[in-house]
């Protein structure tokens, strides 16, 4: 097994972006509960983003949602976060709050309905191009509920379409990023749902038509690690959601669930080149839950990957793969599982304070007085949220 000196040179210039909705209100289908410091503004969701880069050092960037993060001047936007010290990233549209997209947005019958989907994805072009952001990144709600209720392969013609005529109004430095989920809120067929169906609606795009794979948006016993292996051999892994799931789409914090399932999927990355500065794989978080309080649930998240990446470069993949080669099939389970269980955290707190960090971001977010100040002094407004 590698030792921690070798692969700290490794983690220098990881980067997870973080959501900007994930500082926002958020709950359940039954119930969205609002919590004292909530963001009223975008400008307090990026200082609250910041806030994370600031005692980890791995979040340079916050993604966001258009309506919910509409703004005046995106320009202003940009130089703000650039002021606080990261940068505005993907740029995500919605298209599943709205009561014209009822049966559909990109995949409904009706052209004017389909034309409206269309041009709110220029609209978050424009965002892109006044934020300097590279990704678009499309998830859609839509499907049906009930055999024969519509025509399945007539959306997924209509989707091509609509998805075609998004792409062709992207810069050349643009890319279009098309997420896939099995169900919910469609439940007898989802026009997305899943890698395969993302794989060959981006293929048929071009090069800058690539998939997000979303860690909770998969079936009990799934392997998304093979998944993973796949999109990187064909070059279509564009970027990642991360959270974490037991059931469904629960978008717990990163890690939570199965730590040893996010180690694997870090090994394949790194083992794939989609790990690294020659990589242009993005890794994000998707996560916004009910029960944490927002600021130190992402700062556990993005630690949590942090702590995996550092475990799976710990492989000494010389060693897996003679081992592999030779059919030697406990030897190698026993390479893997060496590096999952060696206990990084005391070298990484290390690392941390040699790069002017916080040994224990956590500790030092709590002790800092932050999240006083913003309960102090966010009153009164509208808290933000998906509601």
């Amino acid at each position: 097994m590698k030792t921690f000196s070798e692969i700290a040179p490794l983690l220098e210039g990881q980067a997870i972006e973080v959501p900007s909705w994930a500082y926002g209100n958020s709950g359940t289908r039954f119930k969205v509960f609002g919590t004292p410091g909530t963001p009223r503004t975008v400008e307090e969701k990026v200082a609250d983003a910041a806030t994370v880069h600031r005692f980890t050092g791995l979040a340079p960037s916050v993604a966001l949602h258009i309506p919910w993060d509409l703004h005046d001047d995106y320009t202003a936007l940009r130089r703000y976060a650039e002021d606080l010290g990261i940068r505005l990233g993907t740029i995500n549209s919605n298209t599943f709050q709205d009561d014209d997209y009822k049966l559909g947005a990109l995949t409904h019958t009706d052209p004017k309905i389909r034309q409206k989907a269309i041009d709110h994805h220029f609209e978050c072009i424009d965002v892109m191009n006044a934020t300097g952001s590279r990704d678009l990144k499309i998830w859609l709600a839509e499907g049906t509920n009930y055999p024969g209720q519509g025509d399945m392969r007539g959306r997924q013609d209509r989707l091509a379409e609509s998805l075609r005529t998004i792409y062709d109004r992207l810069s050349e430095d643009q890319r279009l990023v098309l997420e896939y989920k099995f169900f919910e809120p469609a439940f007898y067929h989802t026009d997305v749902p899943d890698w395969g169906t993302s794989y060959v609606q981006v293929a048929a795009l071009g090069e800058r038509a690539v998939v997000c794979l979303d860690t909770g948006h998969h079936a009990p016993g799934t392997n998304i690690e093979f998944i993973v292996a796949q999109l990187i051999r064909l070059g279509k892994l564009g970027s990642f959601d991360f959270n974490s799931r037991f059931y469904a789409d629960d978008d717990l914090i990163v890690g939570a669930a199965d730590p040893f399932q996010l180690f694997r999927i870090l090994f394949e990355c790194i083992r794939g080149g989609a790990y690294g500065p020659d990589s242009d794989v993005a890794y994000m978080l998707d996560q916004c839950h009910n029960i944490e309080k927002k600021i130190p649930g992402q700062i556990r998240s993005v630690l949590n990957v942090q702590e995996m990446t550092a475990r799976a470069l710990l492989v000494d993949r010389d060693a897996l793969t003679a081992a592999q080669d030779s059919g030697d099939v406990l030897l190698a389970n026993e390479i893997f599982m060496d590096a999952f269980y060696t206990d990084v955290r005391a070298d990484l707190a290390a690392w941390r304070e040699g790069r002017g960090l916080p040994a224990n971001p956590m500790r030092a977010y709590l002790e800092s007085g932050y999240q006083e100040q913003i309960e102090a002094d966010r009153v009164g407004g509208t808290q933000a949220g998906w509601n």
